[in-house]
């Protein structure tokens, strides 16, 4: 993909400058338009380790967007005088990416938050953090309130995930006592929507490309886990909200309706008319068995909650699925 390129002088000196990294993913990639559409200008990086050109193809040609091709792990510099916003989205986000690329993984929680947080420093800019339910682990405390400090185990296959974010937290938090630096820190519970890859190891679209092709979906122990699943355009509306609070501390971002994946399996069975079965295959390593945000403190702070119902959220998502497989 051609992105095109602009003069590094601002298009317009009242418009808001944003920096998204992880801007080519699926979250990035839709808080990309979401800035946009509330006028500001963008400039977006990624490595393409996990993120994916045609999130972004849409915006070929777009004056307010600008892409840089960049591995934040490494020294981040913006020919810019200022920047407003510096929202910190790149990481490896789904079990089969963090397993995979596991150092990689680390890296960008530790090396790649400190450098963006630097990036923010320097130009004076506000610092969102793309955080995660993962930071509670595997729950004793359910649902999960923001001053939960989890059950995170942090040499397991999971934990290069949940502790990069953890660290991402407190490094966030430092450069706020620190260096006065305006950060906010947004845990993202389970997403979903157009622009997931299909083979990313996460329940929605692997249920999904699993039913559309007729293949039994794989339920890992006996389905009774539970997960709770916030549609994508509901969450970027929360995280835009956070970024113009004046809110410091972690917010819940998600959807609190809860049900088993068991349950989840056979919704999509009977959204996509699926013949599909199910199977059963073992639980993986510190797997959680529940996850649930409470959202009190988003609605009290941002005024914020889910809109869009799960059926409504699949449908619109299987319709997407549809192109691809």
């Amino acid at each position: 993909m051609r992105l095109a390129k602009k003069p590094a002088a601002a298009l317009n000196a009242g418009m808001p400058i944003s920096v998204v990294t992880g801007a080519a993913g699926f979250l990035g990639s839709h808080l990309v338009d979401k800035l946009l559409g509330h006028g500001h200008e963008v400039i977006g990086i990624d490595n393409f380790i996990t993120g994916n050109p045609d999130n972004l193809a849409h915006l070929t040609g777009v004056k307010e967007f600008r892409f840089l091709s960049h591995d934040v792990t490494h020294h981040l510099f913006i020919d810019r005088p200022r920047i407003d916003y510096v929202f910190h989205f790149a990481s490896p986000a789904s079990p089969i990416d963090y397993l995979e690329l596991p150092i990689q993984t680390l890296k960008v929680g530790s090396l790649g938050t400190h450098n963006a947080l630097g990036l923010a420093k320097a130009k004076g800019a506000r610092f969102v953090l793309a955080s995660t339910s993962e930071c509670y682990g595997d729950p004793l405390v359910h649902p999960q309130t923001e001053d939960y400090w989890g059950n995170v185990n942090p040499i397991g296959p999971r934990g290069v995930y949940d502790e990069a974010k953890r660290f991402a937290e407190a490094m966030t938090m430092a450069y706020h006592r620190s260096h006065g630096v305006q950060t906010r820190i947004v845990r993202i519970f389970n997403t979903y929507g157009p622009r997931m890859r299909l083979k990313d190891g996460r329940v929605v679209p692997a249920f999904v490309s699993q039913a559309l092709r007729g293949e039994p979906l794989t339920v890992f122990g006996d389905g009774h886990q539970t997960r709770s699943f916030c549609y994508v355009s509901d969450l970027i509306e929360g995280i835009y909200r956070l970024s113009q609070s004046d809110y410091t501390l972690p917010v819940n971002i998600g959807n609190p309706t809860e049900l088993t994946i068991r349950e989840f399996a056979e919704r999509i069975i009977r959204l996509t008319g699926s013949a599909s079965t199910i199977m059963e295959k073992p639980l993986p390593v510190d797997d959680p068995k529940q996850r649930k945000p409470d959202i009190t403190r988003a609605k009290q702070i941002l005024g914020w909650e889910p809109v869009v119902g799960l059926e409504e959220g699949l449908e619109k998502t299987i319709g997407y699925f549809k192109t691809k497989v």
